[in-house]
């Protein structure tokens, strides 16, 4: 199974709980979700492998450590609002856009659009997308991720359903899963119960 890293930091908490509000209008939602995106990346890095490097200061030239090629993959379109905190953290990593739309009869993900270049050119991909709820569009990411050559990824979202996170650890197990939080369940059609409603409708104000 993937390891499940679920943020205890008072931050995120206070700030989910402002993002949860149907209170919270277009423009304020979107910061909230750049601001937890910038605490779950601090998170998330936390174990990426750094090697040796050598700088030289204004007095000496000193030892010192270099972080590997990092991706960022926005599941399009609520991904991208999580692109921003995680540049101001990593400002030179590469974008990478995969579009996909759940099928609101089957719940299955419809792949639109995909403009990977032939071979990966990073050492390891962070998945965005801020709802993981039936898992299918995180669990078809990463499929197609691997297929490209990716060796290392990890998913980073903001709030699970159980049923996203069973689904997406029994296909990938070696990928870990970071969320502000895990929600009770899906209802009916779908949908993260609590939740926050549907997270690109809130961003984008559609």
């Amino acid at each position: 199974m993937s390891k499940l890293f679920v943020s205890q930091h008072p931050l995120v908490k206070h700030k989910l709980t402002m993002l949860r509000s149907i209170e919270t209008g277009h423009r304020d939602f979107r910061g909230l979700v750049r601001e937890l995106a910038l605490l779950l990346c601090y998170e998330a890095t936390q174990d990426i492998p750094l090697t040796p490097y050598t700088v030289q200061t204004p007095l000496a030239e000193t030892s010192g450590f270099k972080a590997p090629e990092i991706g960022i993959v926005p599941i399009l379109r609520a991904g991208l609002g999580m692109v921003e905190g995680v540049l101001e953290l990593l400002p030179n990593t590469q974008v990478w856009h995969i579009g996909l739309y759940r099928d609101e009869k089957t719940l299955r993900p419809v792949e639109y659009y995909n403009k990977l270049p032939s071979a990966p050119t990073i050492e390891m991909c962070l998945v965005l997308d801020p709802m993981l709820a039936t898992g299918g569009s995180a669990t078809a990411t990463i499929d197609i991720l691997k297929r490209w050559g990716v060796k290392r990824i990890k998913y980073m979202g903001l709030i699970a359903a159980p049923e996203g996170v069973k689904r997406l650890s029994e296909a990938h197990p070696d990928v870990p899963i970071h969320v502000a939080t895990v929600d009770s369940h899906l209802n009916e059609v779908g949908f993260i119960v609590p939740g926050l409603g549907d997270a690109g409708d809130r961003q984008f104000g559609t």
